[in-house]
């Protein structure tokens, strides 16, 4: 059998790496199936498609079943359709646009490193340039020290089409974003200290506290652990995107997205700000002052007269959504309202702590006056 014709079947393993598929193009194929829910490292997938070694899937229903089927079959009904995308353009990284865009990016990412939310190699950003085209930081690049130069074009499959370093293994996370909302032209990832701890504890803040937090982010929500780098954790954010332009993301940090590249960083600095004022506060000992329901309406409305996404815009889930949703009145770390099939529901013992904790911090209070 010729190398155009050799398929080679490692669906046995949960993580296909570079070494894995290397080992396999070693062996002249021109396909290897892998299991449908395997990891597939993004070094492996870049060696495939510079090698034009197709990837199937070597589980019951796999392209090498489906190749074996008579001429004219029908596909299952089970299988979704293709996605047909345009070509991609290689040529739009060297365009003037292209060129102003990635000086955008470098500046944000020194932003961003100033700001110190993001350190070592941490974070990435990205802009969508055209149809299928994507502009993208490196891997292991510090984003203060980002030049142009860095910078990689990628498709919306994830394959990198230019750029002299490889390009960041979190990618697949802003092409989800990009997938599931046209109107999405730029993202960015961080790590800011005050919005992850309330990630890494699984708590979001409250609303109806600083007027600009509820025109420009509003209703934060908070998508489930996954790897990064990984499938899963790309799609760890398709129940929010249309309806939040900034997730936190549990144990790791935050993704906003938004017309801009520098849009996308406003966001993520309304953001820590608003949290590490919150926490700030609550360290005078004194009740935060909340925003009328009346007059958090009159920020809402400003909010959609600028074309920004909220969930409270969904009057079918206006009773779970409301303004404030404040679950006690001292509390500046609400749980997240769940979004239908997500695991994002922290348990119950956990709110039965936290009201606890409260209680007894009010009963303190009183006890000591």
């Amino acid at each position: 059998m010729s190398r155009e014709e050799k398929s080679i079947d490692i669906s046995s393993r949960k993580v296909v790496a570079l070494r894995d598929v290397k080992e396999a193009a070693a062996q002249g194929a021109s396909r290897i199936l892998v299991a449908e829910n395997c990891v597939v490292t993004p070094s492996a997938r870049d060696f495939l498609a510079q090698n034009k070694i197709a990837l199937g899937n070597g589980a019951k229903g796999s392209a090498a079943e489906s190749a074996a089927a008579p001429a004219g079959a029908a596909a299952p009904a089970s299988t979704p359709p293709a996605v047909v995308r345009a070509p991609a353009n290689p040529r739009l990284f060297t365009t003037p646009e292209a060129e102003a865009i990635k000086k955008e990016m470098c500046a944000v990412g020194r932003k961003l490193w100033l700001r110190q939310f993001v350190d070592g190699n941490g974070g990435n950003i990205s802009y969508r340039i055209g149809p299928n085209e994507v502009l993208c930081t490196p891997t292991l690049v510090s984003k203060y020290d980002l030049t142009p130069e860095d910078l990689c074009l990628v498709d919306l499959e994830g394959n990198q089409l230019a750029g002299t370093k490889p390009r960041t293994s979190e990618i697949f996370l802003h092409l989800e974003i990009y997938k599931e909302v046209p109107e999405a032209k730029a993202t960015v990832h961080c790590h800011p200290p005050h919005a992850t701890a309330y990630a890494i504890t699984g708590r979001v803040p409250p609303n109806l506290v600083i007027p600009e937090f509820e025109v420009f982010i509003g209703k934060v929500a908070i998508s489930p652990y996954e790897t990064p780098g990984t499938a899963a954790f790309a799609q760890t954010v398709l129940p929010y995107v249309k309806q939040h332009n900034t997730v936190l993301l549990a144990n790791h940090g935050i993704v906003c997205w938004a017309d801009t590249v520098t849009h996308a960083e406003w966001y993520a600095e309304v953001l820590e700000t608003y949290c590490w004022t919150l926490m700030l506060a609550s360290q005078l000992g004194a009740p935060i002052s909340y925003i009328s329901e009346q007059k958090g309406s009159d920020l809402l409305a400003i909010k959609k007269r600028l074309g920004l996404p909220d969930i409270r815009f969904d009057t079918s889930r206006l009773k779970e959504c409301q303004l404030a949703d404040l679950e006690v009145p001292s509390s500046i770390a609400l749980a997240p309202t769940p979004c239908d099939g997500c695991a994002c529901k922290p348990p119950q013992s956990d709110m039965e702590a936290l009201v606890k904790s409260v209680t007894d911090a009010v009963m303190e209070t009183i006890g000591a006056n």
